[in-house]
């Protein structure tokens, strides 16, 4: 098995706006990160899945969580199968081969990867167990924080790891809520028709687009503190779309269009170009 080709075809396969940048990172880096996000997408599915109940989410989001924290140089093959045991039918191929993407990265900076993925997991467990209720803007910096704005720090950790880069971690947080924020705005509509609300008591569409500006200002201060190189190229690309879809949003579309979103990279990258 080539596991590194089985995850970028999965990370092609679950989303169009990382894909792009984590293929573009040099290796070692790249599988690292691709572990992260994948690791990370494989909790996020359960957290969504529009079939399963909360408490079956609750419990698979903990005993995840407890799995990866007894990691020590890898798991066995079946480490994470009683966790699935009589859901195999029901998770996604990502969910499911979570311990693929747990010893995809190099071995050095994977134990990271598992401690990030496995306290996110109990924050979404947390979440799911009080049904996603959001009722102040502090909910909502801790939801945004728990699901998001770690990976940002957890990103910041891996460009030291990788070369040495170092860059402020408030803002990285900003990054991460900043691109969780556009996502609940897009995805308002179908988070309502699960039942879940994501904006604080009072709050209109208007008061999400501010938080999610204000984020994506420390989003863009970070990013424009990174030297150029790999982690610079791996930011640009989710921000300039999380901007754009933001852009969109407020204009009345439901999301960006392909066009749109070629459209953007085409600029993105001819911007580079300039540069160099």
């Amino acid at each position: 098995m080539d596991l590194r080709r089985d995850a970028l075809q999965i990370l092609k396969d679950t989303s169009r706006t990382f894909y792009i940048p984590i293929s573009g990172l040099p290796s070692g880096l790249q599988e690292a990160v691709a572990s992260a996000y994948l690791c990370m997408r494989a909790i996020d599915e359960i957290e969504d899945h529009p079939e399963l109940d909360r408490v079956t989410k609750t419990h698979l989001l903990q005993t995840i969580s407890l799995t990866l924290q007894a990691g020590v140089d890898g798991f066995a093959l079946d480490a994470f199968l009683m966790n699935f045991s009589g859901y195999e039918n029901s998770l996604e191929e990502v969910s499911l081969r979570i311990r693929d993407w747990s010893i995809l990265a190099p071995e050095s900076i994977a134990p990271r990867i598992w401690d990030a993925t496995a306290a996110m997991a109990d924050r979404m467990a947390y979440w799911s167990e009080r049904n996603w209720k959001i009722e102040t803007e502090s909910d909502l910096d801790r939801y945004t924080f728990g699901v998001a704005g770690a990976v940002g720090l957890l990103l910041s950790d891996l460009w030291a790891w990788y070369d040495g880069t170092q860059s402020n971690r408030t803002q990285a947080i900003g990054f991460g809520r900043g691109l969780q924020a556009v996502n609940i705005l897009r995805n308002h509509a179908e988070d309502l028709n699960r039942g879940v609300d994501f904006y604080p008591d009072g709050w209109s569409k208007a008061d999400l687009q501010k938080y999610a500006r204000r984020n994506l200002a420390l989003a863009d201060a970070y990013t424009n503190s990174l030297p150029e190189g790999p982690a610079l190229h791996f930011c640009q690309i989710p921000l300039t779309l999380a901007h754009g879809t933001l852009d969109a949003l407020a204009n009345g579309k439901e999301k960006l269009s392909r066009s749109d979103v070629f459209a953007l990279l085409e600029n993105l990258i001819g911007m580079k170009m300039k540069a160099s």
